[in-house]
């Protein structure tokens, strides 16, 4: 069982940057993909990226590539979003979630994944 709470959404302007959390509960913290979602009003919800058992490998979006940075630190439980360079289309509500996903082609498929997070709002403003 995991438990994830996501922090550090917020309302910023068109270029500006944010950070995202992901605490996790479980000792087995380090052996599951955490991944990054996102959901705008109205859209499915989308990959963004992720970083698999023990930071092996991380893949991103096309979308967000080059622009947004996944980091992982097992000591605390935590997965981090860096956001820079934000764009009015990044505003979504940003969800966390484990998964057993290894490969680049399953970590993308949302039903990979069992355990979500709350999620968190990000607002970019043009």
């Amino acid at each position: 069982q995991v438990q994830l709470v996501e922090s550090g959404g917020g309302l910023v302007q068109a270029g500006g940057f944010l950070r995202l959390s992901c605490a996790a509960s479980g000792r087995t913290f380090g052996s599951y993909t955490i991944a990054w979602f996102r959901q705008a009003p109205g859209k499915e919800r989308e990959f963004v990226g992720a970083n698999t058992w023990y930071g092996d490998s991380t893949y991103y979006a096309d979308s967000v590539k080059g622009r947004f940075t996944i980091s992982r630190d097992n000591a605390k439980n935590t997965v981090y979003l860096q956001m820079n360079s934000l764009k009015p289309e990044d505003t979504a509500v940003y969800y966390c979630a484990a998964s057993r996903a290894y490969h680049r082609t399953t970590v993308v498929v949302v039903s990979e994944y069992v355990y979500w997070g709350q999620g968190t709002q990000v607002t970019v403003s043009s």
